[in-house]
């Protein structure tokens, strides 16, 4: 096979058709658009548009609110921590933090804070200091011998 002799496969691109070309092309004065008003000229963008009535997306009511400054956690599951253990790529003995899991690739960043969950099963018993964890993931995590640390909570503040 030599360059010249390169071809695309048959069937595989159509030459576009050529609108507005002369009335003998059978697509000239109107090329396929029919006759006058908006959607015959250019630059149309009616999609939701509905004849001056009230969209449907206007319409129909609107719930739930979207926080915008709400706490994003770094989810592990205690099935992934036992992968990385068993591949050397964290040490049981030494206690785990978000850094460590950064460290090892569990996680690609701590965002505001890891989040230990329950999936998997865990062998090694290991100490573990995290933003919230999961009663069942605590349970497993104390069940192989381990422990987890939690922040303490902040006493509520009373405006006064």
């Amino acid at each position: 096979m030599r360059l010249n002799e390169l071809s695309d496969n048959p069937g595989s691109n159509r030459t576009a058709k050529r609108l507005g070309r002369g009335p003998g092309s059978g697509k000239g004065k109107t090329a396929g658009r029919g006759m006058k008003g908006q959607k015959s000229r250019s630059g149309v963008a009616i999609n939701g548009f509905e004849g001056g009535q009230m969209p449907l997306h206007m319409r129909l009511p609107k719930r739930g609110f979207n926080k915008p400054n709400r706490a994003r956690w770094a989810e592990v599951n205690i099935g992934r921590l036992q992968i990385a253990i068993d591949a050397k790529k964290i040490d049981a003995k030494k206690p785990i933090d978000g850094k460590a899991l950064v460290a090892a690739g569990v996680i690609r960043r701590e965002l505001d804070g890891v989040r230990l969950l329950a999936k998997g099963e865990l062998k090694a018993k290991i100490e573990i200091s995290v933003a919230g964890a999961t009663a069942a993931a605590i349970a497993a995590v104390e069940k192989a011998g381990g422990k987890v640390n939690l922040p303490e909570a902040k006493p509520a503040e009373t405006k006064g």
